[in-house]
């Protein structure tokens, strides 16, 4: 199994890349961001990459999201010690194959691992469970995909954007940072968690439902 590690703590990284060895599991690569995880996940093409969920730059769950879009060949599992339901619902459903917090046993943690090679998911029994409970509820309880809160931070900078005329792909690439491909991915997720069918309409939703505030300047 070859793995790439992703955390912005070094010691970390250094111990787990340890326990890693130990067990004959090659670490191809260590990021300290999402997008360095990206990137590296682009050279060496790991079986899994062990995501932390808070980092700077880009947070775990964004990159995420685009690894599964971008390389969805490559299995996401993401290792934090953050104790949040919503986190753990929005992991798997950005594309993470498992869920493990940072105090797991270690022969348990490598014995989840594995099960990832196979194709199995990374969830220890309680968060199983959590999750099997999410999706028993009835769908009426559940946040609509048109729920303009449903949109995650990136999405809405880009909505801002576009509606201060903002609308190419490579403006807005530009604007944020990003790769041209990483916008696409971007707006496709706004048009679809919106049920819209092109970048007029979302300008339009978003005015008429005042999701943003147009700038005083033009874009």
């Amino acid at each position: 199994m070859r793995v790439l590690i992703a955390d912005d703590h070094p010691l970390f990284r250094d111990g787990l890349r340890s326990l890693l060895a130990a067990r004959d599991i090659e670490v191809v690569a260590e990021a300290g961001n999402g997008r360095e995880a990206l990137e590296l996940a682009w050279v060496h093409k790991p079986d899994v990459v062990l995501m932390d969920l808070m980092m700077p730059v880009m947070d775990g769950l964004e990159a995420t999201r685009l690894l599964s879009a971008q390389l969805p060949e490559i299995k996401v599992v993401m290792l934090t010690v953050v104790d949040d339901d919503a986190k753990l619902f929005e992991a798997i459903k950005s594309g993470a194959r498992g869920y493990l917090h940072k105090n797991l046993e270690s022969d348990r943690f490598f014995e989840l691992l594995e099960g990832v090679a196979h194709g199995e998911p990374a969830l220890t029994p309680a968060l199983a469970r959590k999750l099997l409970e999410e999706f028993r509820r009835p769908q009426e309880r559940r946040r609509e995909p048109e729920d303009p809160d449903a949109l995650t931070d990136r999405e809405r900078e880009v909505l801002e954007l576009m509606v201060d005329g903002v609308t190419s792909n490579r403006k807005l690439a530009k604007c944020l940072g990003v790769t041209e491909n990483t916008v696409k991915f971007h707006v496709r997720n706004i048009l679809d968690k919106l049920h819209l069918h092109n970048r007029a309409q979302v300008v339009a939703f978003a005015l008429r439902h005042k999701l943003v505030e147009p700038s005083a300047e033009p874009g």
